[in-house]
């Protein structure tokens, strides 16, 4: 019998710190409601509770079924030994969002109602069921660890004889909801940022979570390693690595010839703090692993693939908070900054995942039960590291992110400061009589504009911008979206504008229905002057 102590270590002081301050959060949010725990409102409803431990969450987890249907569909043998890991760590990654569901919605004990009360035309109706059943066939998935662990080898049969339909079924599943997790911004469209807005943005959040999900495997190996001694096999890890080239390259271009399309390309370069957040992600976050992960003597090693996954991992949270938080915060017009309480509550659900992953490597069967000598995985298969190109150094790295922060906080104190200055000019003196004009804001609406003639038309088309929007809530993203350019005046994201186009019910006619405005039939003279 061991006589090993349990030792008392830095990391198992934070961890119970941590703890300690979660517990707390939790009770004032479940006794005391939303408003006491967290700096939510109606106007921002939505903050680090879903943008971080939901879409980062279920992201991250994407590994689960990618290696899964690799090793048990596709038959690559080769990465059974990831299979395991990866799978324990989409398990706890569902199980600890639908724990953050908890926190995040005003009656938690209702989150069952969405299974029995079906709204088929919601989008969250969808993804709640997905998340469940997902959520379900992981545990399945996970229970031969369990049930090796106790010997029972009955039910051990049947979960074995029918693996292979749970992980199509899971495929399936987690396709759906990765998507869907960005349909729920697409439906907002005069809210969301142009960096951010597209009706691919379903796309990029399941072509993202490949590349996230992966990158986790590799993040979870490096730890692992750290921990326990346990690692997975580097010619796996690096063949991951590569898997993730294609995957950032395939995001990366497709992400700019959508801005370059939607004639949103320009907001890049405005010092704007969308644009500071933008250029973090893209550029810290894809462009730079997407080239470390390119360079062979840099991904055959464990620091150099290490390296590329945890920036990968970091461009991939700061996208996911960019479209949950970044790119809703002007359209809500409030400041909204995570109360301390929602900074402990998501530090404690992260903090469990790693406990649980530890406990769970500890007690079950997750790593394969050989072990490579010390030092094999950062060989190079007969390639030596050239002498003075070493990887980035940390320090390096560390400052960058930093400098992207400062960044972001300086320019977004710059715009709050413009901003209150064109409120003062633009704020009457009591002392003045009033006038027609209430709403300054409209004065910043683009001039009306004329639609070119041919020699058929019955006259110029002129839009004015005035008579078609709200001025206090202009919801430009309506029409510029999917229709109009927005710096190409009279410009189609796609084709030309011509009479046949706008006749059979596209562009103009898409609200001038007759239903929401006036038919394009019903009398020549109502557009054309």
């Amino acid at each position: 019998m061991s006589t090993d102590k349990p030792r008392v270590t830095f990391w198992k002081v934070v961890l119970l710190l941590i703890l300690c301050f979660g517990a707390y959060a939790a009770i004032v949010r479940f006794a005391v409601g939303l408003g006491a725990a967290t700096n939510l409102t109606d106007a921002f409803p939505w903050g680090l509770w879903i943008g971080f431990d939901v879409l980062v969450g279920v992201g991250l987890a994407a590994g689960g079924f990618v290696i899964a249907a690799t090793v048990h569909v596709f038959r690559i043998k080769r990465y059974k030994a990831i299979a395991r890991p990866t799978i324990l760590t989409a398990f706890l990654g569902y199980v600890l969002v639908c724990v953050a569901l908890m926190f995040d919605l005003g009656m938690p004990h209702r989150i069952w109602h969405p299974l029995i009360m079906w709204n088929p035309h919601s989008v969250m109706f969808e993804i709640g069921w997905c998340v469940t059943l997902y959520t379900t066939v992981l545990a399945l998935e996970f229970s031969p660890m369990v049930l090796e662990r106790f010997n029972l080898q009955t039910p051990l049969k049947v979960i074995r004889f029918i693996y292979t339909p749970l992980v199509i079924v899971g495929v399936l599943l987690s396709t759906l909801h990765q998507s869907s997790l960005g349909t729920l911004y697409v439906i907002a469209p005069g809210k969301l940022h142009g960096l951010w807005y597209t009706p691919l943005l379903p796309v990029f959040f399941f072509i993202s979570a490949i590349a996230g999900g992966l990158a986790m495997t590799i993040f979870e190996s490096f730890l692992s390693k750290r921990a326990f001694g346990k690692r997975l096999e580097g010619d796996l890890l690096r063949g991951l690595g590569r898997v993730i080239v294609v995957v950032l390259a395939v995001l990366a271009v497709w992400r700019l010839q959508d801005l370059a399309a939607r004639g949103n390309f320009g907001l890049i370069f405005q010092l704007t703090p969308e644009s500071v957040m933008f250029w973090g992600e893209f550029g810290l976050g894809i462009a730079l692993p997407l080239v470390l992960f390119a360079v062979p003597w840099i991904r055959r090693t464990d620091s150099g693939v290490i390296l590329a996954a945890t920036l990968t991992i970091m461009g991939f949270i700061v996208n996911r908070l960019n479209v949950a938080i970044t790119g809703m915060a002007a359209s809500s017009g409030v400041t909204y900054v995570p109360s301390w309480m929602e900074l402990a509550v998501t530090m404690t659900i992260v903090a469990a995942g790693f406990a649980l992953f530890g406990l769970a490597v500890r007690y079950l069967a997750v790593f394969p039960e050989k072990e490579l000598a010390v030092g094999e995985s950062e060989q190079l298969a007969g390639q030596a590291r050239p002498v003075g190109q070493p990887i980035i150094r940390r320090r390096v790295l560390v400052t960058l992110w930093s400098l992207l922060f400062l960044g972001f906080v300086a320019v977004s104190y710059g715009t709050g400061q413009q901003a209150e200055r064109a409120e003062a000019v633009a704020e009457p003196s009591t002392s003045a009589q009033p006038t027609t004009q209430e709403l300054p804001s409209s004065a910043e609406l683009p001039a009306p504009y004329s639609f070119p003639t041919s020699e058929d038309s019955p006259g110029a088309v002129t839009f004015n911008h005035e008579s078609h929007v709200d001025p206090e809530d202009p919801a430009c993203g309506i029409c510029h979206a999917t229709l109009f350019r927005i710096n190409a005046p009279g410009t189609p994201h796609e084709g030309e504008l011509d009479y046949e186009r706008v006749h059979e019910g596209d562009l103009c006619a898409s609200c001038h229905d007759g239903e929401h405005a006036f038919a394009v039939e019903d009398d020549c003279s109502f557009c054309h002057f």
